[in-house]
């Protein structure tokens, strides 16, 4: 039996690796708050300036899937340096664009090349390194989920307001250079088998334009009113009639662009479901606190960063501990225990008024880290636990496309409930308001000054305030329910979760013969 490949260093590796999906990850949220710089210097509207956040997560998604079989085609070390470095020539190209057209073809191109990068990073974390630490290696692959989308917007921010937008694409430049040639001259001698998978021109064909036309529908439907548009309205059932075709023909056909038979092993099911419910609870509190921040309480775009900011605080530090001692628990039990922070600070959430200082927003940010630091890698673990060694890019890249998908479905659904729950109670307040009540006559003297004109406008920017903090705590009261049911999805999962190599080793993913030999 060959040993397993290691590199000659592999801190340095580690380091390349995690910068990859760390530039990656951050680019997901780095252009959100330089919209309106760049859509004034190109010399478009707002609405038309969103397709930079668009065309990236629509190829984004329909990538994701691809990863098992482009790993099979190219291998993963010659799949995630070339991803790299596309990824690196679509930042560059991004930063010198001339025209919107021009933006949103290069920021669709970085969102297909980035597809495979995470995916990618966490099977050749679990291929390099040790059995007894793959659960460290997990853990700063979390860490790097985490802390790379709360520090996207800050950077970006910073960067608009001190240089100009191009450089929030450039700086990948030199990082995805360094990053590709570290990765590349540590593990370019990895063996792979290289298969020449036959192309499922059906499956990629509904997959495409399934994935395509769901995300589109996803990221356009609150702009569109949503079913009220036609666009919408036709866009949701291409999006049915594709992936129904997609699902029956991937099941059915032999050798499939995207394995969905990975869902007969128990534990990636019920861990990718848990991975799911969580993420889309996580990212809508990611998105929706700054948004309550910006708009309500009126606050920077970088102030409202640094606010969100600490959530980031105890990821960063316990996860050295984490990893280590991870294995030596029951990892249901670290997720259980992370749902029940994560619902715990959506409660105190659901109390929140609009006096509220920054410290308290930053304590409770603060208070979610706990929950996020014992929440990823033990996910994480669990779903790749029953994985043969050479399903794990593909369950990666599955799962994380649903995570994915779960993030986008969230998005929506907050930020439609958040504005027209905001709706209702802004209707139910103004009903009682008459000039002939003492009460509105007492409010018109109080925020007025007898001015009728005056004292409206102060009522209705007050009344509409309160109805959007109203709404604020009615949708985390929602999730603090949604964090606390995840405990039992997250049990449905079954130990061994570290099944043993030969020779009594801790691993992730690892095959039957080593879970015979435990």
């Amino acid at each position: 039996m060959n040993p397993p490949f290691r590199p000659a260093n592999l801190g340095l590796c580690t380091v390349g690796l995690a910068l990859a999906t760390f530039m990656q990850v951050l680019d997901t949220t780095i252009a959100n708050v330089s919209l309106p710089t760049i859509a004034g210097n190109l010399g478009v509207s707002s609405n038309q300036s969103t397709w930079v956040i668009t065309a990236f997560a629509v190829s984004n998604a329909i990538a994701l899937p691809l990863t098992g079989w482009l790993t099979r085609r190219f291998g993963e070390v010659r799949l995630f340096v070339a991803a790299t470095l596309l990824f690196t020539l679509a930042s560059l190209l991004c930063g010198i664009a001339q025209s919107m057209g021009m933006l949103v073809g290069f920021r669709a191109l970085q969102g297909f090349v980035a597809g495979p990068m995470y995916p990618i990073t966490q099977a050749l974390l679990i291929s390099i390194y040790p059995a007894n630490k793959r659960s460290q290696a997990l853990a700063l692959l979390a860490t790097v989920t985490v802390v790379a989308p709360i520090a996207g917007p800050i950077l970006g921010g910073w960067i608009t307001d001190n240089y100009s937008w191009p450089w929030i694409f450039f700086i990948n430049v030199p990082i995805g250079i360094f990053a590709a040639s570290v990765v590349w001259s540590q593990m370019r001698a990895k063996p792979f088998q290289n298969e020449k998978p036959r192309m499922d021109y059906v499956g990629l064909i509904t997959l495409v334009v399934g994935v395509g036309a769901l995300q589109l529908m996803l990221d356009k439907g609150n702009e569109e009113d949503w079913f009220n548009s036609s666009f919408i309205v036709g866009t949701a059932i291409v999006s049915a009639i594709a992936l129904a075709i997609f699902i029956i023909w991937e099941i059915t056909d032999r050798d499939p662009i995207v394995n969905l038979r990975l869902f007969r092993h128990r534990n990636f099911t019920a861990g990718t479901l848990a991975l799911m419910l969580a993420y889309g609870a996580f990212f809508s509190v990611g998105l929706l606190v700054p948004q309550w921040l910006q708009t309500q309480l009126h606050y920077t775009a970088v102030w409202s960063g640094l606010a969100a900011a600490p959530l980031g605080i105890f990821p960063v530090l316990l996860t050295p501990f984490v990893g280590k001692y991870a294995s030596k628990m029951d990892l249901r039990l670290l997720a259980s225990t992370a749902f029940v922070v994560m619902a715990a600070t959506s409660f105190i959430r659901s109390e929140f008024i609009t006096t509220i200082d920054f410290q308290r927003v930053a304590e409770v940010q603060l208070m979610q880290g706990l929950g996020v630091a014992f929440f990823f890698m033990p996910v994480l673990t669990i779903l790749l636990s029953d994985l043969q060694p050479h399903e794990i890019a593909a369950g990666s890249g599955l799962a994380t496309f649903l995570r994915t998908l779960a993030g986008s479905f969230s998005a929506s659904i907050t930020t439609y409930l958040w504005s027209r729950r905001a709706v209702v109670h802004h209707a139910q307040m103004s009903e009682t308001f008459s000039p002939f009540n003492p009460h509105t006559q007492g409010a018109i003297q109080q925020f007025g000054h007898g001015d009728l004109h005056v004292a409206a406008a102060n009522l209705e920017r007050i009344i509409t305030q309160q109805a959007y903090q109203i709404s604020f705590n009615e949708i985390f009261h929602a999730l603090g329910w949604l964090f606390l049911a995840l405990v039992a999805v997250v049990w449905l999962a079954k130990p061994p979760f570290h099944k043993s190599a030969p020779g009594g080793a801790k691993s992730v993913g690892g095959n039957e013969a080593a879970a015979a030999a435990h």
